[in-house]
């Protein structure tokens, strides 16, 4: 995964205020639920220093996708009177969580982002019996491109049309078309899921690209949850569906990741899992890639200076470096600053793939030429 969607935090100087809060709608009466819930945070915030300013600034901001059906959450964070990032939660947290410091806490957002998948999905549906009764009918189509788990709560564009069955073929381009027009200027899709009666399917698949063919996932209609529940606004198309054919699936950035890391760890494990070879390597700003098991303990402590590289297991290690002023943060906000200024992605390994030593890995960016030790 990319991270370059923190930029508007490391942009900014500090201190920084991180909120997690709860904001979904399926109780009785959400506002005031939320409502509760901020105000917990707010003192917590005050209680750390945070400015009236900064507080005002995620006061404003939260809240605001309290519309949104179903259970989900917001991430924001700002710092000196500024408003820096909002951004949807798939999941609630498990608790409102408040943070006043010279780091973002911005790590619970980017595991909520995992795997972080670019797709598209195009749902078929014939005219039902009363369309039929009253006309011709006409099959129905809707397009919808985005990415996995995010969509979820920021449903990616929307393309709906209607063809006369006869005309499906010409239709189909026009909706391979649309795909290609609502795709410009994002990755290409990992995967293209189609849900649809047998032959229009076909006559789709046959239409798109010979590079998206082999990535298709065909659906029958009906067979996994209701085509109505799949389309209600407010929801990813396809939404349920999805959710149970991206479980534990990496995308395929992160899969061509995982292989270099995982043949790099087998000629030299030393420098390749840990958090010692982790923060050696963001040091020298050598990391192409940071892995992390999902219940890697990210809040031990490391040392940080003033810039992205000063990151150390001790003050004394940093001190080494020329570093006069060292503080000590969560490993979670350091590795992910350091990881994030020095260009590095990272990968979310769930478990059942393979865990590393401290549930933390690095995939370098090269090697460092070794010492040859005479015979």
């Amino acid at each position: 995964m990319k991270l370059s969607f923190l930029d508007p935090l490391y942009a900014s100087p500090g201190p920084y205020a991180s909120v997690y809060l709860d904001t979904s709608g399926d109780i009785g009466d959400p506002e005031k639920a939320i409502e509760l819930r901020w105000r917990h945070v707010r003192d917590d915030l005050t209680g750390q220093g945070a400015d009236a300013a900064t507080i005002q600034a995620l006061a404003e901001a939260m809240g605001g996708d309290a519309a949104r059906p179903g259970r989900h959450g917001q991430a924001l964070f700002a710092a000196r009177g500024r408003l820096l990032l909002v951004a949807e939660l798939p999941e609630p947290p498990a608790r409102e969580v408040a943070r006043f410091g010279p780091l973002p806490e911005a790590m619970p957002l980017v595991f909520q982002r995992a795997p972080d998948i670019p797709y598209a999905a195009v749902v078929i549906q014939r005219p039902g019996p009363e369309e039929i009764a009253a006309g011709p009918g006409e099959l129905h189509v809707e397009l919808e491109i985005g990415r996995w788990p995010t969509s979820r709560v920021t449903p990616g564009p929307r393309v709906r049309r209607f063809f006369p069955p006869q005309t499906w073929r010409e239709g189909a381009s026009q909706v391979v078309d649309d795909l290609a027009d609502r795709s410009a200027g994002h990755p290409p899709p990992d995967v293209v899921v189609v849900c649809g009666p047998v032959e229009e399917r076909g006559i789709l698949v046959n239409q798109l690209p010979a590079a998206l063919r082999p990535h298709v996932i065909a659906l029958d209609p009906g067979t996994e949850g209701t085509d109505e529940e799949a389309t209600d606004p407010g929801q990813a198309l396809l939404e349920r569906r999805l959710s149970a054919r991206f479980r534990d699936r990496l995308s395929a950035r992160d899969a061509t990741q995982t292989d270099l890391f995982l043949a790099q760890r087998a000629r030299a494990p030393g420098e390749s899992e840990g958090i010692v070879a982790t923060v050696g390597a963001l040091q020298r700003a050598q990391a192409r890639a940071l892995l992390v098991n999902p219940s890697a303990d990210l809040t031990v402590r490391l040392w940080i200076g003033a810039e992205p590289t000063e990151i150390g297991l001790a003050a004394a290690e940093l001190a080494q470096f020329g570093v006069r002023s060292a503080e000590e943060r969560t490993a979670g906000a350091a590795l992910l600053r350091a990881a994030a200024r020095t260009g590095a992605e990272l990968v979310v390994v769930p478990e059942e793939k393979f865990t590393m030593d401290g549930r933390l890995g690095v995939l370098l960016r090269y090697t460092e030429p070794r010492e040859e030790r005479a015979p």
